[in-house]
């Protein structure tokens, strides 16, 4: 009987999980199910505390499913090359088998745990999972990775359409055996908890694991937000989201299984005209092909930094290498920074995302192109500031996803905002929170403030003040930038940039 490993990373599942039937398929189940706490991951300087809860939280849960099939979860700690080769020579596994990832750091991690196994004779296969295409599947017609994210969509759309569903397919949890007895002793004795790692956790975050995720996708749909997405999304106040980046991220659930359920939602409103085109008027097929593009939204920043790993540190446009962060003032710059980390700038709607996340670890996505803006454009802070200090903060933080959003908004990535087209703040509040209860439920100095000037507090006269309770200075703080100063500032400097780079050839 050949014995395989199957190395679990962010495919915390196992339903759909395709390493991990293919290793079943293969060694007729005698599957042994590994999950290795990696020091240099847990002692990067962008690790979240949250990510580390969620993740614990999905690992309990997989090892209680693994339990019920007679199975159960090995939890190794230290280097994977050495606990993998270790594991293989305490069992007698002829193969480990995992599923690919594609960030810059996991690509070398994963070259050097390749290489050390190989060297020790074992036989390793890697599955495409995390994606549905994976980053060099779809080429322009020269061979090129896509940089512009509409050709790249319809490149997506049009592969499924020619035949490519089984990319897109889900399958079944694959059967899996006990483990034998002798077993019993390897691996950690328990599951740590975060504290036991030295993370310390605040944020009011939500239940990890793949029955969650699940759960979650189905109410998504059932509930009707998912028919609703392409009207609601944009709101903060409203739940008109899926919440389920967490799980994507850690692969409690899998971007098939995401999929799939857009797609029955719309064969099952329109049988008969069912299509992937996002052209079609109807509100309810507006929703599943807008959610459906979030999900190639993932794909594509996935390929990106995949093809130009220089993106993971710089600006993917090199020509904004020489421009100017900053006012100059390294210790203005400092307190700047900080009051945007703790949601006291003076701007409600930059103040409100930024609570929800130091409270949540989540923060919703019109709200995350908003503050990305206001730190670059209005504060004309470098966007790895904030990549960063959302990588430390977020639960769903993923590597390729927050470095293309952040490189979006501050106009130096792929497909990026124009320099020219800054947020103003006071304008997308007014718009996306037009009642002011996104405000008010993070922001709750400012609950008995007139909704005249919740937008912009500031402007309140000292008697209005006075009656809602909020003195600004000192209950909440005057704005600490002028939008319309900062935003000509910007436009100067990035259009000096602009003025000397070359046409792009791409």
């Amino acid at each position: 009987m050949t014995i395989v490993i199957h190395w679990f990373r962010r495919d915390l599942r196992l339903q759909d999980n395709t390493a991990l039937s293919a290793a079943a398929r293969d060694a007729g189940g005698a599957v042994i199910p590994v999950f290795v706490l990696d020091n240099d991951l847990l002692r990067g300087a962008d690790i979240a505390p949250a990510r580390v809860h969620f993740m614990l939280d999905c690992l309990r849960e997989l090892d209680a499913t693994l339990r019920r099939h007679g199975s159960r979860l090995i939890v190794l700690r230290g280097n994977p090359a050495v606990e993998l080769v270790r594991l293989v020579q305490r069992t007698g596994a002829e193969a480990v088998y995992f599923n690919r990832d594609y960030t810059p750091t996991a690509l070398r991690r994963d070259a050097r745990v390749t290489q050390t196994l190989q060297q020790a004779g074992v036989d390793v296969q890697t599955f495409k999972d995390s994606v549905i295409f994976e980053p060099s599947e779809l080429r322009t017609g020269d061979g090129q990775p896509y940089t512009v994210f509409t050709p790249y969509k319809r490149a997506w759309l049009n592969r499924l359409s020619l035949g490519g569903r089984a990319d897109a397919q889900p399958i079944d949890a694959p059967r899996l055996s006990a483990l034998p007895p002798s077993w019993a002793d390897i691996g950690l004795s328990a599951l740590p908890t975060a504290s036991e790692l030295g993370f310390h956790v605040e944020q009011e975050l939500p239940a990890g694991g793949e029955s969650e995720g699940l759960r979650r996708l189905s109410h998504f749909k059932n509930s009707g937000a998912l028919q609703a997405y392409a009207a609601q999304r944009d709101f903060p106040a409203i739940e008109g989201t899926s919440r389920l980046s967490p799980y994507l991220r850690f692969g409690a659930i899998s971007p098939r299984q995401c999929f799939a359920t857009a797609v029955s939602t719309l064969q099952r409103e329109f049988p008969s005209k069912h299509s992937f085109s996002p052209a079609a008027s109807d509100t309810k097929k507006e929703g599943a092909d807008a959610w459906i593009s979030e999900l190639i939204w993932r794909e594509f920043y996935a390929q990106i930094l995949y093809h130009f790993p220089h993106a993971n540190t710089g600006n993917y446009r090199r020509e904004y290498d020489g421009l100017e962060w900053g006012s100059g003032n390294p210790t203005l710059d400092e307190i700047r920074f900080n009051a945007w980390r703790d949601g006291r700038t003076g701007y409600p709607i930059v103040d409100a995302a930024m609570r929800q996340l130091r409270q949540t670890g989540w923060m919703h996505n019109r709200a995350r192109m908003i503050v990305a803006s206001f730190l670059t454009k209005d504060l004309l802070l470098d966007w790895r500031l904030g990549e960063r200090h959302f990588m430390q903060q977020l639960v769903d933080g993923d590597p390729a996803s927050n470095n293309g959003g952040w490189q979006w908004a501050a106009g130096t990535g792929t497909d990026a905002q124009p320099y020219f087209r800054i947020f103003n703040p006071r304008l997308q509040s007014e718009r996306f929170d037009p009642e002011g209860a996104f405000i008010r439920r993070w922001l709750p100095e400012l609950e008995r403030v007139p909704l005249e000037y919740l937008h912009a507090p500031h402007t309140m006269p000292a008697l209005v003040q006075a009656q809602s309770g909020c003195t600004i200075g000192s209950d909440y703080p005057a704005p600490i930038v002028d939008h319309a100063v900062q935003k000509e500032e910007s436009i100067r400097r990035f259009s000096e940039i602009a003025k000397k780079a070359k046409p792009s050839t791409r």
